[in-house]
């Protein structure tokens, strides 16, 4: 795994974004050698690093939005070339109209068409190379567990193929008086005194995660010079923060938050925060007017003008403050008058037109209100309704610190759990946004705001 400002991407990721941009800004230089053949025409075309640069972030963005850079994708082959035709298919208007508002940064059409041909070529190929190569041990690191015991078998919970990705599990190493609980499938090896670092030479390991329960003796001088040889030590909970994007609360400890890196709201941090909440709302306020002018008609003409096209609701905020949120009312009028409720799949409460705007999410636009407000943020855990706030803080650890930031329309949690109406669902989706909360930063807030586009284009979680 790789840190880029707090936020951990696997090297592989990595590896796929440079790839895809080199293709992108190669074809552009490609294509202006092979339709300029005149020198006088390439001087014509100016700083044509700017031009490739420009196609290459604003392709790059449309990608992400379409998922193709999502950490856990799971689409087959075909999926993936589908997202990647969207994608590129999106481009081409989009460079087309800023070619047409920005002559400037023109190629010339012929250029222009010949960089897609080629970039979606490039890509296609590079793609599918990517996905039937993707379980190679060459791309995967060597990952050696240190305790078989309650500990170690939670590693069983990285059941996901994304999850496991870009590791390979070259065994477990017993120490002395553990009782094995791992799965029955499992390599055990017995770890006597003085047998770590021959194991780890022997087995070829990256990196070591030590698992082992609190009870057992840790062979600390042995981790220590396996460190100083190069190899990366690791605890179980930073383990599966770096390989599955959440926090194992099951494994956090008080003294975790006091001593470990993370879980800072700089001032600085704060002010950048509100800079880009403002701002974003404020555009999207005034593209999304229409949008919400239109549905606002559609509430009231399918109700008759009997409800209210706005739906206010109770939600507990920052520092455990309630605030009104607003949406636009997708349920029949009083849907909740036997009290509060998850909704549900096929939910009999969604009206026709509020199915297709918590669909589209469109419910969601009058949120920018209480984002100008500063009563939320554009990207944060999503607020809950005193109620349900009231019984998960009873069962879910550190479920308060969710009320050390301000909540959000769209979160870390949004992205990479589907919808919940389960405790249980509650519990895992509070374990992605303590990992918001602890790498909390401006770059983490623009990657989940631009991943999720590729939610409301697939429609994913919505009820």
């Amino acid at each position: 795994m790789i840190r880029v400002f707090r936020h951990y991407i696997p090297r592989t990721q990595l590896l796929v974004c440079a790839v895809d941009a080199a293709l992108l800004f190669g074809s552009v230089y490609a294509s202006v050698a092979f339709v300029l053949s005149d020198v006088a025409d390439r001087v014509l075309v100016g700083e044509l690093w700017v031009k490739a640069l420009g196609f290459t972030l604003i392709t790059m963005s449309l990608m992400t939005m379409t998922g193709l850079y999502q950490r856990w994708l799971r689409d087959d082959l075909r999926g993936l070339l589908f997202r990647m035709s969207v994608a590129l298919v999106l481009g081409l208007v989009a460079m087309v109209f800023l070619n047409s508002m920005l002559p400037s940064l023109s190629i010339g059409i012929g250029a222009f068409g010949l960089a897609f041909i080629l970039s979606a070529i490039g890509i296609a190929a590079f793609r599918t190379a990517v996905h039937l190569f993707a379980d190679s041990s060459l791309f995967r690191r060597r990952v050696l567990i240190l305790g078989t015991g309650q500990r170690a078998s939670e590693i069983g919970r990285l059941r996901r193929r994304s999850d496991r990705r870009d590791l390979e599990l070259v065994g477990f190493l017993s120490m002395p008086g553990e009782t094995a609980q791992v799965n029955a499938g499992a390599t055990i090896y017995p770890c006597g005194p003085g047998e770590l670092a021959k194991h780890v030479a022997r087995l070829g390991a990256e990196q070591v995660v030590v698992a082992a329960d609190p009870d057992t003796a840790l062979p600390i001088a042995e981790l220590l010079d396996c460190k100083l040889n190069g190899t990366d030590i690791l605890e179980l909970p930073a383990f599966f923060e770096q390989q599955s994007g959440r926090i194992q609360i099951d494994a956090l400890v008080a003294e975790d938050l006091v001593f470990q890196e993370g879980f800072i709201q700089a001032v600085v941090k704060g002010y950048a925060h509100r800079g880009l909440d403002l701002t974003i709302s404020s555009v999207a306020l005034v593209f999304s007017a229409p949008v919400m002018l239109l549905t606002a008609l559609a509430i009231f003409i399918e109700s008759r003008g009997s409800g209210p096209v706005l739906y206010r609701q109770t939600r507990v905020g920052r520092a455990g403050r309630c605030f009104e949120i607003l949406k636009f009312r997708s349920m029949r009028v009083n849907a909740e008058a036997g009290g509060a409720q998850w909704a549900t799949t096929n939910d009999d409460r969604i009206t026709r037109v509020g199915s297709f705007i918590r669909r589209t999410r469109i419910d969601e636009l009058p949120q920018l209100f209480n984002v100008l407000k500063g009563e939320m943020s554009l990207v944060g855990p999503r607020p809950e309704r005193p109620e349900f706030t009231e019984h998960l803080g009873g069962i879910v650890p550190f479920y308060e610190l969710r009320h050390c930031v301000n909540p959000g329309i769209t979160g870390w949690a949004q992205i990479c759990y589907p919808y919940g109406s389960t405790d249980e669902d509650a519990r895992r989706k509070h374990e992605y946004d303590l990992y918001y909360i602890k790498n909390y930063s401006v770059f983490l807030d623009l990657t989940i705001l631009i991943q999720t586009a590729q939610v409301v284009l697939w429609g994913q979680g919505a009820r």
